[in-house]
């Protein structure tokens, strides 16, 4: 991310790093926030359309902090999208299946933005095209680690609602009162880069599965 390049002393790659992620931060973030708002029409629930957050565009979604840190350390977040369970027929798994759908719609974005990397790679001829292809590839990166980011089952973030539906409702009670030290714990694993081996693994299978897909067509 930026902040390697900025401690590695390197301006011109600092340089080149940040045009290229700005853009890929709009979009990892717009395609997840987005994926909420879709998934929750589908099950039932008009409030995030009503509030025109089932769109694309970065202007709808983008939380200045949360964009900031994905720029600078690889994760982040969005303004919440507005969800109201009351609409849900199942109001757990309704909520559960609109959470994941933010992390599985980055899984894919990595999984196309690796696909189309290859694609480029193989036909790269110019400066545009390699840069296109720098640009892939950090939006595969920052696709993984907004996905597995989001999936670590502490409040706020999605994972903590697909927990929720695979839990007793007394258990989940019992859980919100240690909040508080699971989420230093969290920010622990951040510091310490104990999410690290997490992403990598996470990002070595969708390239593998790129690779694996782009290959038929070889």
């Amino acid at each position: 991310m930026l902040w390697r390049a900025l401690m590695s002393g390197d301006i011109r790659s600092a340089f080149i790093t940040l045009a290229l992620s700005l853009p890929a931060i709009v979009l990892c973030l717009s395609v997840h926030e987005t994926a909420h708002g879709g998934a929750a029409y589908l099950l039932g629930d008009r409030t995030a359309r009503d509030s025109g957050r089932v769109t694309l565009s970065p202007m709808a979604h983008i939380d200045p902090i949360g964009f900031l840190c994905l720029l600078l350390f690889g994760f982040g977040w969005a303004r919440p999208v507005p969800v109201n369970i009351a609409n849900f027929r199942n109001r757990r798994w309704g909520m559960a299946l609109t959470a994941l759908a933010g992390p599985v719609s980055n899984f894919i974005t990595a999984f196309i933005a690796y696909c189309l990397y290859f694609v480029v790679r193989m036909n790269m001829a110019n400066t545009f095209l390699w840069s296109l292809s720098q640009f892939l590839l950090i939006v595969a990166s920052m696709s993984v680690g907004l996905g597995v980011f989001n999936l670590v089952p502490v409040h706020p973030l999605d994972g903590s609602r697909v927990v929720d539906a695979f839990m007793p409702f007394s258990w989940s009670l019992k859980l919100q009162k240690y909040q508080n030290i699971i989420f230093f714990v969290f920010i622990a694993a951040l510091w310490f880069g104990w999410l690290d081996g997490i992403m990598d693994w996470v990002g070595n299978g969708v390239l593998m599965l790129a690779v694996n897909f782009v290959s038929l067509f070889l």
